[in-house]
């Protein structure tokens, strides 16, 4: 066989499989020879042989045969060791392919050891499960990280973890990282920012080291990502990360991902990942109540007390944290955490008075402003409808009630004017809101459990 023929080969390849995959992964494969039907190729690294040859090796041998050059099966070898290689354990795949590693490769899987390079984030030693409070709002998030951390198969991947800052997000993920270290040592299990993959990315790319990148990232057990939302807009870091996704997914490697929104509602994220992100588990991270933010105060005095010893702490101070500061468990524990210092260096007990003192302007800032989304959204949940519906044109009486009360709600619990609410409401004129909000007014009197709901509803929204 001669060059021309490769060269012909080559150029259909390129529209086969695309110019972006051709340049990535065809192009750096040297053709050794063709003998008694097996085409024999230099790969770079072994991990780039089984890449290529679970995706693109049919499309090779096709355009050999094209090219009237009978091919039966495709074998690749690594460059650097190329001679002397011996035969893959697994043996021929059933497309006609074998891939040969060199004697003494590390598996995917092995111990930790100063050479692993894994450039990932560094684990907070305080992120565990023993440290997260558990509380309704969060009780989903937590049973099926937990059920990642156990380390077995699970039949959700990925693992997509969402909601607002401070929600514990970041915890779970540290918490499985801790957590499948404990139970098994040897997996490689890689945590880091979606800014630190593009960083990575561009990096590789600045220092023409991408091949060593993509193995990298493509060897690991288990990939933890944090705030995906990103790298929305960048379409060459998309491209990578959607790559390194489907090349785990097919390997049955476990992905965890966590955004500040859904995969749908992220902006400027392609299609194709937001389908991805959400072929398996999304779970919500609800805000705290009142129960689960006082558990948590709770959990961070008893750790207080232990450090600053002699400090009083008298009763209804956290009863009186937990029900003002909503905002985020970051700001709670900020807010706890500065009034133990302060009292300890003045010497006084914490009391009622000293907290308020002490904390006035994160008190001042925490006073919540409710939005009309998360009425919609907390009416919607209570009344097990979709939010869609609840603001679209649907006028079933099982969607129009509920509706009805997120207008009430709106007009009682925010500033809004009904222009501005109508608009939330699908871009209903502000008539219709009066009639809503004049409707529930009279149901009120009569039907008590209307009127439960509305109490319930309105003490949830609080917080």
């Amino acid at each position: 066989m001669n060059d021309d023929t490769w060269g012909r080969v080559r150029e259909e390849l390129i529209k086969r499989v695309g110019r972006n995959n051709y340049v990535t992964w065809i192009e750096p494969l040297k053709l050794n020879g063709l003998k008694n039907g097996v085409a024999q190729f230099e790969v770079p690294t072994s991990f780039f042989g089984t890449w290529v040859s679970r995706n693109f090796s049919d499309h090779i041998r096709a355009q050999f045969n094209q090219a009237g050059e009978p091919v039966e099966r495709v074998e690749f070898s690594v460059a650097s060791v190329a001679a002397g290689l011996r035969p893959a354990t697994q043996g021929a795949a059933a497309n006609g392919t074998r891939v040969a590693e060199p004697s003494g490769q590390r598996p995917a899987s092995r111990p930790r050891s100063a050479d692993d390079d894994l450039p990932g984030a560094q684990l907070d030693a305080r992120f565990t499960f023993d440290s997260f409070v558990v509380g309704k709002p969060n009780e989903l998030a937590h049973a099926a990280a937990r059920r990642v951390a156990e380390g077995g198969p699970v039949s959700f991947n990925p693992l997509f973890l969402y909601g607002g800052v401070g929600l514990g997000k970041t915890h779970l993920m540290h918490a499985i990282a801790h957590e499948l270290m404990v139970r098994q040592p040897d997996l490689r299990v890689l945590y880091l920012s979606a800014e630190q993959f593009m960083y990575r990315f561009v990096q590789a790319l600045r220092d023409r080291q991408m091949m060593d990148f993509k193995e990298m990232f493509r060897s690991v057990d288990v990939l933890m990502v944090d705030d995906v939302q990103f790298i929305a807009g960048k379409d060459s870091t998309q491209e990578e990360f959607f790559h390194t996704f489907n090349a785990l997914v097919d390997q049955n490697k476990q992905i965890v991902i966590s955004a500040d929104r859904a995969p749908g509602e992220i902006k400027d994220l392609e299609d194709r990942i937001k389908s991805r992100l959400q072929c398996g588990l999304v779970v919500d991270l609800h805000p705290t109540d009142y129960e689960l933010r006082l558990g948590i105060l709770q959990q961070k005095a008893e750790y207080y007390r232990s450090q600053y010893r002699g400090l009083i702490l008298s009763d209804g101070v956290l009863e009186f944290l937990a029900h003002r500061i909503t905002t985020n468990v970051r700001v709670l524990e900020g807010a706890l955490t500065r009034l133990f210092a302060f009292a300890s260096l003045v010497g006084r007990e914490i009391t009622l008075e000293l907290a308020q003192d002490c904390l006035a302007d994160i008190l001042r800032a925490s006073d919540r402003k409710l939005t009309i989304e998360e009425i919609q959204r907390k009416v919607a949940e209570h009344y097990n409808v979709r939010l869609s519906d609840l603001i679209g044109p649907k006028r079933l009486r099982a969607i129009a009630r509920p509706r009805q009360v997120a207008m009430y709600l709106s007009k009682q619990m925010t500033h809004r004017s009904l222009p501005e609410i109508g608009k939330r409401f699908g871009g209903r004129d502000h008539t219709t809101i009066m009639h809503g909000v004049r409707k529930i007014e009279e149901l009120m009197a009569t039907d008590s459990q209307l009127a439960d709901d509305l109490q319930l509803l309105k003490r949830q929204l609080q917080g």
